[in-house]
Parts: C-alpha cells; structure tokens; sequence
C-alpha cells in the first residue's frame, strides 16, 4: 500500500473524527452560555490560530499532535476567574447543562454516523447475498447439511440479507448458543439447519477465525486456478502436477478461485486428497500427500506449488446494488447506527467477561491501515470506515471511565445526589484509574496490532 495514502487518509479520518466529536461539546457550550476559551483539533503546541470575533474571543487551532483535539471552557479549577465570568464557568452551570455539554460529544458522533449511513443508502451500495462457498468436509457446517449455493435468510431469530449482517448474527449467536439454528434456501425450497460448532466460543470471535471454525466460506468470484510453479521437490510435484494444470476440485468439491483451492489444502494437513485436473484438455485425476507445515503457531497442510487465477468474474445475481429514497436512507441510517452501537456495548461486555477474545481490541495501526484500504476503494467505502470509527468513537467516549465523557458525566451524577462537588483526592483517584485503565487498553491494541502485523 501507498504509505503516503495511508497517512494521509488515516490522518484525515482523525481529524474528521475529532472535530465532529469536538463541534458537539463546543457547540452545546455555546448556546447554553458556556464560555468557551479554545476549540483544538490536536494536541500540543498550536500550529495555527484564529480568535473568534464574538465577545468569548474563541481561539480556534489546529496543533502539532493530530490524534485527537478538546474543547477548553472556562473553569475556576484550572485558574482564577474573573467574578463577572463566574456564571459562564463550568462548575457554577446546572448540572443539567453540564451533562447536556459533556455527552454532546458522543452524540455528535452517533448522529454523523447516522448521516453517513443515509448518505451511502441513497448514494447506492453493492450488496453481496450471503451464499455459501465452499463447505469444508468432516466441520460443523459439513455435518449440520450446509451445501455450496445455499443462501442463508436467518440465524436463530436475526434475519440476513447481506454478508456483513449474516457475520454479526453468527458472532451474537456463536457466543450465547452452542447450537446455531440457520434458515436457510436451497434452490425453491426453505430448510431449518442446526450447527453445531466443534471448538469453544471464544476460539471462535478470535479474527477471521468464525467462518473458518465453523467450516465453510462465503460464495465469491469465480475464476480458473492455474498452476503457475511446481518446484521439484514439492509436495505438489511428488502428486504429479504440472505447470498449466487447471485444478477443477479437491476430494470431489470444486474448487471456484485460488481462495478456495488454499483453504481446502490447509485444512487437509497429514491428509491424503484427490486432485481433479485438466491437462491439455484431458481430465485427471492425482493423488496427493498433503504435508503439515507450521505457519504462525498454526499447523496447516501446504503442497508448495504457486498458483495463478484466470479473469474473475461474479456468479449472476450475487452482487446486488441498493439505493432508497431521503426518508428511507434517514431511517436505515439511524437503526444502522443504534445496531452498530449495540453491538459493540454488547463485544466489549463480552471482552471484559472473557466470552469475546480481546484480540479484537484493535488500535491505531489497524485503524491507519483499513483507513488507507478504504480510501484506494473508493469514496463510499471511506464513507463506511468514517461511520463504522464513528460509532465506536461516540460508544467508547460513554463508557463511565474518569477522563473519558461517561466518567465525567458520573462525576456530575454524583454531584447531583450528594449536593457537593466530589472531593478533589476522589476525582484525582478517578484520574489515575482512568488513565491505568486506558494505559492498559492501549498497550493490549498495540499488541494486537504489532501482533497482527509480524504474523
């Protein structure tokens, strides 16, 4: 990837991110008579700096650390305040309006991801139907009767239409069910599946571990796997493949695209396979040992020959385009963000009981790397990154941690019940369990995604 587009969309994103979060707090604070000393997007040093032409002289700056920004009002805690401004202080405001400001944050970002949802809808986006691909023999999915070509309309109770929707209900429903009721249709007819995974729930919501553990794939392209290399001492050439050999199926499954023909021979490590080829248009049929290899911490089968694909092209009817109207996409805007929210409240609360793996704690490596795979896909599919980032900016900033929005709500909750201001060593106490529990969070995203990387 294009280092240069990769900063420059992840630094994009930030600062898009930020100054949506940011404008909330700033623009509550201003129509409830906050006086409000800096809007920053970044931290550190102001790299440039414009002061408002309102009574409040408003400084408003961009600065040298772009990972992250903040609102400054006035506040009697941080230094002496003139007596007529005292009304316009946070701490002598209603506790009403200090809540209203500090959650204005959050709720910014939910509603910009609320527009960019109904931005995209009557935009137009390509949806992909949930098809199965390739089932791998003797897994969950094999045994449970999933055949290739099904095409899944629910699991358990959660309807699917798409292959995002149709991933989120098996990670609900892989966590709290050990039998996975999946409607399904084959052909004209409608059938009920019960799957029943081999391995525990939280092997499972480890990433890109779901589908495989379950033992199927989802139908993609199509396009001939060629062989490209055969090395002498492969595996692939002690079974008698030739450079050119077209692999038509592994153990009689056939084999779609190059993905499929990997995954089969992965899974069949110490196995032996049958391999139907075509050889100068003759069709044949070989035998191979397939070895194990060790490839990070995994042990997976590889024949070590390099493969190459034909012109891919999709199966008829796979990929559909969907586009509504203003008052629709407004509608699926919304609900797409309260689904989005509720799902990752509901994956944090399984990460903290130990039910979700905490690998998929991601930090802001990950974050640059899909920010700058999005933009090279295009505008739509950086629209959709901003929106999926926005939900969980706007979630994680109401959790109730000290030093983030939530903890500072609780403080003025807190404040409203007891009458008085929390004490100045119990907020300090708060501090210092805020940042070892952000401390803690971002060295666990650092190592997943330092992790990630060197894999």
């Amino acid at each position: 990837m294009n280092m240069l587009i990769l900063v420059a969309s992840f630094l994009l994103a930030i600062g898009v991110l930020v100054a949506v979060h940011e404008f909330g707090h700033y623009w509550v604070a201003k129509r409830l008579g906050f006086k409000v000393l800096r809007f920053s997007i970044g931290f550190g040093k102001p790299l440039l700096t414009r002061v408002g032409g309102d009574r409040d002289r408003t400084e408003y700056c961009i600065s040298a650390i772009p990972l992250g920004g903040y609102v400054k009002l006035l506040d009697e805690r941080e230094g002496e305040v003139a007596p007529a401004e005292l009304p316009r202080s946070f701490t002598r405001r209603p506790i009403a309006q200090r809540i209203a400001v500090l959650l204005a944050g959050p709720v910014m970002n939910l509603l910009f991801a609320s527009v960019l949802y109904a931005a995209l809808a009557m935009i137009g986006t390509q949806i992909v139907k949930p098809v199965v691909g390739q089932v791998r023999l003797d897994s969950p999915a094999a045994l449970a009767g999933l055949q290739r070509g099904d095409e899944f309309l629910a699991v358990g109770d959660t309807t699917v239409d798409d292959i995002e929707s149709l991933q989120i209900a098996l990670f609900k429903h892989v966590v709290s069910e050990r039998n996975l009721l999946l409607r399904i249709r084959r052909g004209a007819e409608q059938r009920t599946l019960r799957l029943h995974p081999f391995e525990d729930a939280r092997a499972l919501t480890e990433p890109g571990k779901l589908l495989p553990g379950l033992g199927f794939d989802l139908s993609s392209w199509n396009a001939q796997v060629l062989v490209q290399e055969v090395p002498p001492d492969s595996a692939g050439a002690r079974a008698g493949l030739k450079p050119a050999d077209r692999v038509i199926a592994v153990d009689g499954q056939s084999v779609a695209n190059a993905s499929e023909f990997r995954n089969l021979i992965a899974a069949a490590g110490g196995m032996h396979v049958a391999l139907d080829v075509q050889r100068a248009g003759q069709r044949l049929q070989l035998g191979a040992d397939v070895p194990q290899v060790t490839d990070h911490g995994e042990r997976i089968g590889r024949l070590g020959i390099a493969l190459r694909e034909g012109a891919r092209e999709m199966p008829p009817g796979l990929v559909q385009q969907h586009r509504a109207g203003p008052l629709q996409a407004l509608l699926q805007g919304v609900c797409k963000t309260w689904e989005m929210s509720a799902f990752t409240v509901q994956m944090l609360g399984r990460i903290i009981g130990g039910q979700v793996s905490a690998k998929n704690i991601t930090g802001p490596l990950s974050i640059a790397e899909f920010a700058g795979v999005s933009a090279q896909l295009g505008p739509t599919a950086f629209l959709g990154f901003l929106a999926v980032i926005s939900v969980s900016l706007g979630v994680l900033n109401l959790l109730p941690v000290p030093l983030l929005d939530g903890g500072q709500v609780v403080y003025q909750l807190v404040e409203a019940v007891k009458g008085t201001p929390l004490s100045e060593r119990a907020q300090l106490m708060g501090q210092q369990i805020g940042i070892a529990l952000l401390v803690v969070l971002m060295s666990l995203a650092f190592y997943n995604d330092i992790s990630r990387h060197l894999n």
